[in-house]
């Protein structure tokens, strides 16, 4: 299970014990998230390369492959250089192009980008605790709920380097999967919650229809993170698109 932009492995921490029930779980941190150094060279390249490293050390052949957001791309990347041995993959909140461009209005504008690498520069804290509230926006949350969510996204010990967030940041600005997308030919499941203010439904629309062998799971009534927002039912979708042949 590989997280998302500025968090680390924790964001998983609640479904991965459901998981457990039925398979071996391993959730990496990407390079400078979490307990991962940060790397000499930051692209989604070489975080495809040190996923792939560290999979191979650990003596992993064959696997399924979920990934949200950042982490989404990054097994899309693994998945198309055949880095691992893929048998199923799951996109949660993925998109093939972060940023929007003159023939893709499925992302944030480039200004808002350099507005968010600006403010990381000023107010580092502040600003990735404005990005994490964004991926709930319009949802029927309560307060404690939230703040369980935060608390647990946020532990003492693994918030992520400034630079490294900063670098991966770059990264997403700079990614366009859309035409290498539809090389992908494993079993995928594109998970995309309706109400999502930073990857728009429509990017997993694109990615549902383009990868000739995925289906579209779209959960309504929420926003960036369905594991978070409801986590049963993320796990029921994705058991059953895991245990299905």
């Amino acid at each position: 299970m590989l997280h998302g932009w500025s968090l680390s492995s924790v964001v998983f921490s609640e479904v991965a014990v459901s998981l457990a029930r039925h398979f071996r779980v391993l959730c990496p941190d990407l390079p400078g998230h979490g307990q991962s150094d940060r790397s000499s060279e930051c692209s989604l390249d070489s975080f495809s390369r040190t996923i792939s490293a560290w999979a191979k050390h650990l003596d992993i052949t064959e696997t399924a492959l979920l990934g949200w957001s950042l982490g989404g791309q990054v097994a899309m990347q693994l998945t198309l250089q055949k880095r691992l041995d893929v048998k199923k993959l799951l996109l949660v909140a993925t998109t093939p192009c972060f940023c929007r461009t003159g023939d893709w209005e499925f992302g944030l504008p480039l200004t808002q980008l350099k507005l968010l690498e600006r403010n990381l520069g000023r107010a580092f804290e502040k600003t990735t605790a404005d990005f994490f509230q964004l991926q709930f926006v319009g949802e029927n949350l309560s307060q404690e709920r939230y703040r369980q969510i935060f608390k647990l996204a946020e532990q003492v010990g693994r918030m992520p380097e400034p630079a490294a967030v900063r670098e991966s940041l770059a990264v997403l600005e700079t990614t366009d999967l859309r035409e290498a997308s539809a090389a992908i030919q494993v079993p995928t499941l594109v998970m995309h919650g309706d109400l999502d203010q930073i990857v728009p439904l429509a990017a997993g629309k694109f990615l549902a229809a383009k990868i000739s062998t995925a289906q579209l799971c779209r959960i309504t009534a929420v926003g960036h993170a369905p594991f978070f927002s409801c986590p049963e039912k993320s796990v029921s979708q994705w058991l059953k698109f895991l245990q299905s042949r």
